[in-house]
């Protein structure tokens, strides 16, 4: 495989940028399905401006999901999960996200208020999109929001709910999938493999195993090693056997023309 797998995460505009280079999988945390749409477009026109191809890179979107095996069952679970959650813990856990203390605000503040130099593409995501009720999004459904399973959408009920919703949110989006969070560790993880994935693959939507070989592989399977139009497949690093011994040995590397090693 050569190269491990690249991942990026993050949505603002110097991440779409760095993505657009060197990316092979990319996370984003929008709150609903309309932003994810934008931002999976962004990402597209961006890879296309990096002389990529605009599906060289996978987009997974931030998504928790709480299941049972009805969905009263579900939004019971959800309901219990959400009396454990605590505001003040989200208000110092988004305080050091977005690396602003949230303490000098009040809880009904515009989330368009809040000044951040960090988290940009999230503080973007949430105040350019509405809540479920068509609100503009407050402080206060900042924290509603990353008190089970971080920022990122919640898909809540049965099999056959959660993976229409599923289903209807990467049709929608143009997303490639998911990365799942979780509000209780196994436990989360162990409810979407009972009740979800047989439901997706029944559907043919999940598959039933894993093409063979490398990680890159089993993604786009096109080989094990990064494709030429990727940047990182131009990079060598090379010298003679007494170069590499003298950067082992001492931690310093005197650049000399390639000859036999290519790491």
């Amino acid at each position: 495989q050569r190269t491990p797998v690249l991942f990026q995460a993050g949505n603002s505009p110097v991440g779409r940028k760095f993505s657009a280079k060197h990316a092979e999988a990319i996370f984003i945390s929008p709150p609903s399905k309309e932003y994810a749409k934008i931002a999976v477009k962004q990402i597209r026109d961006e890879l296309v401006k990096a002389n990529r191809e605009p599906n060289s890179a996978k987009i997974y979107v931030l998504a928790t999901i709480i299941t049972d095996a009805s969905d009263a069952l579900a939004q019971a679970k959800y309901k219990d999960l959400l009396s454990y959650a605590s505001t003040e813990g989200s208000l110092v856990l988004n305080s050091g996200w977005l690396g602003v203390d949230l303490s000098r605000y009040e809880l009904d503040d515009k989330l368009t208020n809040i000044k951040s130099n960090a988290m940009l593409a999230q503080v973007e995501a949430l105040s350019n999109s509405t809540t479920k009720s068509g609100d503009e999004w407050t402080l206060r459904d900042l924290l509603a929001l990353t008190g089970i399973g971080a920022q990122g959408v919640k898909f809540v009920g049965g099999a056959k709910k959660v993976a229409d919703e599923l289903e209807e949110f990467i049709a929608y989006s143009g997303a490639d999938g998911f990365n799942l969070a979780y509000a209780t560790t196994p436990g989360t993880f162990l409810d979407v493999v009972q009740f979800i994935v047989p439901e997706l693959q029944s559907r043919g939507s999940y598959k039933h195993e894993y093409r063979q070989g490398s990680l890159r592989h089993k993604l786009f399977g096109a080989g094990d090693r990064l494709p030429s139009s990727h940047i990182g497949s131009q990079y060598r690093v090379g010298g003679s056997k007494s170069t590499i011994n003298d950067f082992a040995g001492t931690g310093r590397f005197k650049h000399k023309k390639e000859q036999d090693y290519a790491i």
